[in-house]
């Protein structure tokens, strides 16, 4: 037979349904009223509503567990605290933080007290069922809510990464222009000390024939009148 996942909760042995007839049955029983239940004192069908038998095929047979309604004495609470803490050695569950290990096998304690107490006072059970549901759609909205903000958080994380890249590539593009202009300007520059070493060397040369020619001029101006003053010494004839 198909080995079935060991639970907390009490079930009875499984029993082999003849048709899919009976399968049909067994769902239209489950399917009856809780509050008719409750008035009728069936609770083996209360019970079935509460905690559904576990179902499975094996070798083309379908195969029922019905949980236990026989009521529980203080050793089946003491030995479900024993078991809960054997099981949570053996599958290594967390004893604190998130664990779905810890948080599969309390829930599996929570049902199997639903199922104790239903057997004793139905009223008090199906309570017990509606702080269980409610517990579990606080937990289930809470774990929504942490993936919205994990999947929030990555999206703004993918986010800025492509900001920072951006920024990464502008900022490589603008030390390329800066290394353009400064080739520029040390282009610029040297080009500028050039046309300033030619225009002094200009200069210079210009001064040069300016003052050669100044000369030039003084030592003419010198020989006439050098001739104008012996001219004028020279007896009249």
């Amino acid at each position: 037979m198909v080995q079935v996942e060991p639970s907390l909760v009490k079930y009875e042995s499984p029993v082999m349904l003849s048709s899919a007839k009976d399968k049909n049955r067994k769902n239209n029983k489950k399917s009856v009223d809780t509050k008719k239940m409750v008035e009728g004192k069936d609770t083996e069908a209360l019970l079935n509503s509460i905690l559904p038998p576990r179902e499975w095929v094996d070798n083309g047979q379908i195969w029922v567990q019905n949980v236990q309604s026989i009521p529980a004495t203080r050793l089946d609470v003491i030995t479900l605290q024993e078991n809960l803490d054997r099981r949570l050695q053996e599958e290594q569950a967390r004893e604190t933080g998130i664990c779905s290990v810890r948080a599969k096998l309390y829930g599996q304690v929570f049902d199997e007290l639903i199922r104790q107490v239903t057997i004793t006072c139905a009223e008090r059970g199906l309570l017990l069922l509606r702080t269980r549901d409610e517990i579990r759609m606080n937990l289930n909205n809470l774990q929504t809510l942490y993936e919205s903000s994990i999947a929030f958080g990555i999206r703004k994380a993918l986010i800025a990464q492509q900001k920072k890249q951006k920024m990464e590539n502008d900022l490589r593009d603008l030390d390329g222009r800066k290394k353009e202009l400064e080739d520029q300007l040390r282009e610029l520059t040297e080009k500028y000390d050039s046309m300033e070493a030619n225009e002094e060397e200009t200069r210079a040369a210009e001064t040069a024939q300016h003052t050669e020619e100044v000369e030039k001029l003084k030592k003419s101006n010198e020989t006439l009148k050098g001739n104008l003053e012996a001219l004028l010494s020279a007896p009249n004839s």
